[in-house]
């Protein structure tokens, strides 16, 4: 029986009920190899004991972690570790891009893009968030708020740097990041997006190459056809991310004006780049004298307690443009996002004066206010556990689901997995048998400006609050690729579904009087 130390008492001021608490500690052991597969879980009469709870608290922990799919009950005997069947899958291949450039003309996305509206399809493609899962009750006080204290500013024109009182929460903000900024060196943004954008138009013009790693978010080669941008794939690798030996050949031959990463939690890989990778690539940077334009915009959606730095952190020479947005943690539908351009930034501001002179003020107002009232952090400490537990789940049900030879990503954060079939199944004609049952899937063909790139390759979102209708929609997924493959003589069977013990874990909308730390 594995041995649970332990290193703090509980507290109900941390923020959580007491079973949540000592479901999390136990969780955590497993997490790190401490406690087996196989493993004994101590026994309800030594775990009241030792940590000084009810038994009934402890009992509601072991609910708890048998709801997560952590451990299993066994009769007259106790509670053990599950075995997870996602661990024993493989990652994904590195991916072997053409060293040559691609001129980007076409939009395989919009499909995509048009059917999030439709309510009757389950959204496995879209890394869409439920919003369900952000503080709406609060910020739509603050909004409230703001209008009432500060109409004169909610309504007036701003300058295209924004909100001065936002600036500087973000500045605290990013400090988290390992960014030592003043409010002055941001510029507010419509979300991420835009700063990606302005960022491209301040640092390149129309038929210049921009290096993005493989597979890369989709948006983003639409951004850079909108700019009549080449795009230079660089092969990357599902735990360390673009490869460096590709990255410097190129910046090396001068064949590229800019370079566009996300290094924390990349879409679709969920790759975060370790700091060591991040210190030497800000030192590339400088060294070949090329802007790289950071996306940073799931950050904050780490697994665990501390908060991945930025190649931002470790920029000496101002070569690294880092941009960001809340659109992930607190609202998309705000779009306020943020970016510092560094030695850009008059060139930048000048393109965002042309383009729409200000974000808008109001979602500046209140986001600044909820910041400063210091419940994010615990917003984001219920958030990342969620997301954990949701990707968790996913992971087991497509090891469960899906052909034998799936590799799948194992990120550390976000909310989004690669899933790698077999060679002989086509995720495009995929995508389309799927919605006609009510799934959508994002095909991996359109991460890449290549046709033929990723055809075997899908992303999954898990940010979804789990549901009824997702285990089905994993196992029939599963079963059209089966098919699939069947169909093109590839002989592979199904993996032999065994059924999940585990109950989906629900996505409870945040309380939001706890997020704010009110208590009334």
């Amino acid at each position: 029986m594995a041995t649970l130390k332990k290193s703090s008492p509980l507290n109900r001021e941390d923020g959580g009920a007491l079973y949540e608490q000592l479901a999390d500690r136990i969780e955590g052991l497993i997490a790190d190899g401490v406690m087996l597969p196989g493993d004994r879980v101590p026994s309800v009469r030594k775990l009241k004991q030792q940590f000084g709870v009810s038994m009934s608290t402890v009992l509601e922990a072991c609910r708890l972690l048998e709801d997560r799919g952590l451990v299993t009950a066994r009769p007259q005997s106790g509670h053990y570790v599950r075995e997870n069947p996602a661990m024993k899958l493989e990652e994904p291949s590195e991916s072997r891009p053409s060293h040559e450039a691609v001129k980007v003309d076409r939009v395989m996305s919009l499909k995509l893009k048009l059917s999030i509206e439709d309510e009757s399809i389950l959204q496995l493609g879209a890394a869409v968030p439920s919003t369900n899962d952000f503080p709406q009750k609060t910020i739509n006080r603050l909004i409230g708020q703001s209008l009432r204290d500060e109409s004169e500013l909610a309504h007036k024109y701003n300058t295209p740097r924004g909100v001065e009182a936002f600036r500087k929460a973000v500045c605290k903000r990013m400090m988290y990041a390992g960014i030592s900024a003043g409010p002055d060196d941001v510029l507010v943004t419509n979300g991420a997006k835009e700063s990606v954008y302005l960022a491209l138009k301040a640092v390149t013009k129309p038929g210049d190459t921009v290096a993005v790693e493989s597979p890369t978010y989709f948006d983003l080669i639409v951004t850079l056809e909108s700019l009549h941008l080449k795009i230079l794939p660089l092969a990357t690798n599902p735990r360390d991310g673009v490869s460096f030996d590709c990255l410097g050949g190129a910046l090396q031959k001068k064949q590229v004006q800019a370079v566009v990463l996300i290094t924390n939690y990349s879409n679709p890989l969920g790759v975060c780049m370790s700091d060591s990778r991040k210190k030497a690539l800000a030192a590339m940077m400088e060294r070949h004298d090329v802007p790289l334009i950071e996306d940073d915009i799931c950050g904050d959606l780490c697994f665990g307690d501390e908060r991945a730095k930025t190649v931002k952190a470790y920029d000496k020479s101002d070569h690294v443009i880092y941009c960001s947005s809340f659109s992930k943690t607190i609202s998309p539908g705000l779009r306020v996002g943020w970016m510092v351009p560094g030695k850009y930034q008059s060139k930048v501001e000048q393109i965002k004066l042309a383009i729409n002179q200000a974000a808008p003020t109001l979602g500046q107002l209140a986001i600044s206010k909820y910041l400063n009232g210091g419940g994010y952090e615990r917003h984001l400490r219920k958030l990342r556990k969620l997301y954990q537990q949701q990707t968790s789940l996913m992971l087991q049900y497509i090891s469960q689901s899906f052909p034998e030879g799936t590799k799948v990503s194992k990120p550390s954060g976000g909310h989004v997995l690669w899933v790698e079939m077999p060679e002989g199944v086509d995720s495009m004609k995929l995508h389309d048998e799927a919605i006609r049952e009510g799934i959508a899937i994002a095909p991996g063909p359109i991460f890449s400006p290549r046709e033929d790139d990723f055809l075997n390759c899908m992303r999954i979102n898990t940010g979804l609050p789990w549901s009824e209708r997702i285990e089905p929609a994993i196992q029939r997924l599963g079963e059209l690729a089966v098919e699939q493959l069947w169909r093109n003589g590839v002989r592979k069977k199904a993996v032999k579904r065994k059924p999940c013990k585990c109950e989906p874990v629900v996505s409870h909308k945040l309380d939001d009087n706890v997020v704010m730390g009110n208590r009334h």
